[in-house]
């Protein structure tokens, strides 16, 4: 599959991953030819930008499924929490807008709540379920600011210590989202919402899907199990400083239609900042689970609690 007839290309974007492919149209149905080739550029690059096409909702939420069963946002029926939908159900907001389509207020909810993803991070990994990818669709970017930032926690890896590998080695990390939602100045977390979305563990160190070792670390990771309580986040610490160092860092300069897709199992991003009272952002996000039946992480919680 091409787009305007053109062949697949492929161009690196930073020395150690990521890549820029143009030749995909993300609005028609891909064929086993063209998700054998994201799958293979997915393992090899980790981040990767299809770009050159514009999907509506719609063609976004079909192309993603392509590759695996979706992370359904969650209805966490929280009042302080509830944001109004503007999109495709099964998507995920990522912008800076309101129901109607206007910028959201500097004191508004949704934008303290927002203030997390600025750190880097995994995405669900709070969730039970470790998720596949995250595939961020750009409608509008800002003139100035708003890159996404990305880091290859193979590279990471890779560039640890043998002292330190050996040490995190047979690890397990918790993982919550109210931990990095406070790292993020979102102070007014409640009893109900952490009944509502519980810590998940996972193991510190995972294998990648092109064989390589991979740190599964970020600010939603708040604890080790079983290590005492200060001595694991200081590991945790040392690590995500280790990890964010400039060498290993992606920055994606957004363009219209952009559609990014990222390995959540080998990578950590955040989102940078921007005017964000003077222009709009409108980012939309869906997100792929490895294996399983399309369900929100919330929903399995209460099915497995009833």
């Amino acid at each position: 599959m091409s787009t305007d007839n053109r062949p697949v290309a492929i161009e690196q974007a930073h020395p150690l991953f990521a890549a820029i492919v143009t030749g995909i149209d993300v609005g028609e149905q891909p064929t086993p030819e063209t998700i054998d080739t994201v799958e293979r550029a997915m393992a090899e690059y980790a981040v990767v930008c299809l770009r050159g096409s514009r999907p509506n909702d719609d063609q976004h939420l079909a192309f993603s499924r392509s590759f695996g069963p979706l992370e359904l946002p969650p209805d966490l029926k929280i009042s302080s929490m509830s944001f109004k939908p503007r999109i495709a159900p099964g998507l995920y907001d990522a912008s800076n807008l309101d129901a109607d389509g206007n910028i959201v207020g500097i004191d508004s909810t949704k934008r303290k709540y927002s203030k997390g993803n600025e750190l880097f991070h995994t995405d669900s990994s709070f969730n039970d379920l470790p998720t596949k990818w995250s595939l961020l669709q750009a409608h509008i970017v800002p003139p100035v600011g708003g890159n996404t930032e990305f880091i290859d926690t193979r590279a990471v890896y890779d560039a640890l210590s043998d002292e330190m590998k050996a040490r995190v080695e047979g690890l397990t990390a918790e993982h919550n989202l109210w931990h990095s939602r406070e790292r993020g100045g979102f102070t007014t977390v409640t009893e109900e919402m952490k009944k509502a979305m519980p810590a998940a563990r996972h193991a510190l160190v995972r294998t990648s899907a092109n064989g390589r070792k991979t740190l599964y670390i970020g600010a939603h990771a708040a604890s080790i199990v079983g290590m005492d309580a200060e001595e694991g986040r200081e590991l945790l610490d040392e690590l995500y400083a280790f990890a964010t160092q400039p060498q290993f860092v992606y920055s994606h300069r957004w363009q219209d239609g952009d559609l990014v897709i990222w390995d959540n199992r080998c990578t950590l991003h955040r989102a940078t900042a921007f005017e964000d009272q003077l222009y709009k952002r409108d980012m939309r996000r869906t997100t792929v689970n490895e294996y399983g039946e399309e369900r929100s992480s919330q929903g399995a919680r209460e099915k497995s609690a009833a």
